[in-house]
């Protein structure tokens, strides 16, 4: 646990979104997805024209080229989300010199584990088919979980694995088990215990939330290529994370592991308000550009 203290932007917003957001989170679902739908009709499909059968939005190097491809996987617990309503995050990458492809998946209640698992892994594999030169994930929150669980699968099937990952705040435990969801209930800027339930029932209908690819906390970890990880010290999903380290660790997987305080859940979307979420991005971005580095000749 870090001793620092968050930012006054960051107790800003997160005591905003705990007054005004937390309350009336399980009942905005239906006009979080109005919106969403508003901004797919005014954002035109950016499809990779590598592989233009693959729903998704693709994003090139804005920067000096770096020569990966960062595949990005949004959260919004597999209720909301898509890749044009979280382009921002793409070009952000982008203009850090990757080459950004986000894949769309199926959401939740109308489609259930693994539904979105086996989305993202067509779009790997085609990446992997169509697209030269290596590649890292990126994810937050149920992104993060799924970045988790298409590295278990693909490792699994024998496919190679991507150079390194970059999680924030991941949601890797659907059966809400972690003690934060708990003693972290009342801090926590966003979700409250019933809110990370209710989303984990909608997402994993009939399949058993300890299944280790719905949630990776409780796979097999070894073998994942080097990760870092960043989670809020006041999140109820904060054991999401530190179970996730320790587990990764004890299977023999690097892991850069840091906890944020005062943030809100998946802070690195307010880059222009939360100095931390810059801050993150930055370590991430540093990170998998350092995996990505050729090793010196002897």
């Amino acid at each position: 646990m870090t001793e620092r203290q968050g930012s006054l932007a960051a107790r800003r917003a997160s005591a905003l979104l705990r007054s005004f957001v937390k309350p009336r989170l399980l009942g905005a679902i239906a006009s979080l997805r109005h919106f969403q739908a508003i901004i797919e009709r005014l954002s035109p499909e950016k499809r990779a024209p590598f592989m233009p059968d693959i729903p998704g939005d693709w994003t090139p190097a804005i920067g000096t080229p770096v020569g990966a491809t960062l595949v990005y996987l949004y959260g919004g617990a597999f209720l909301i989300g898509s890749s044009r309503l979280f382009r921002f995050i793409a070009r952000d990458f982008a203009r850090s010199g990757f080459d950004v492809f986000t894949p769309d998946y199926r959401l939740s209640p109308e489609h259930v584990f693994p539904t979105a698992l086996e989305d993202v892994m067509r779009a790997y594999k085609a990446l992997l088919a169509t697209r030269p030169g290596p590649i890292v994930l990126a994810g937050d929150s149920a992104g993060g979980g799924l970045a988790l669980s298409l590295m278990l699968r693909a490792r699994d099937e024998g496919l190679p694995l991507p150079q390194a990952a970059a999680l924030f705040s991941p949601w890797t435990d659907l059966a809400v088990a972690g003690s934060s969801a708990r003693e972290n209930e009342e801090k926590d800027a966003l979700f409250t215990r019933r809110a990370i339930v209710s989303g984990a029932r909608s997402a994993l209908g009939r399949t058993s939330a300890k299944n280790p690819l719905a949630s990776p906390v409780y796979a097999d970890l070894s073998g994942l290529p080097p990760l870092i990880i960043h989670a809020g010290s006041d999140e109820a999903l904060r054991d999401d994370s530190t179970r996730l380290v320790e587990r990764a660790r004890a299977a023999g997987v690097e892991v850069d592991f840091e906890l944020w305080p005062e943030v809100p859940h998946a802070w690195q979307w307010w880059t222009n308000i939360i100095p931390e979420a810059r801050q993150s991005r930055d370590k991430a971005v540093a990170f998998l550009k350092q995996r990505l580095a050729v090793p010196a000749a002897d």
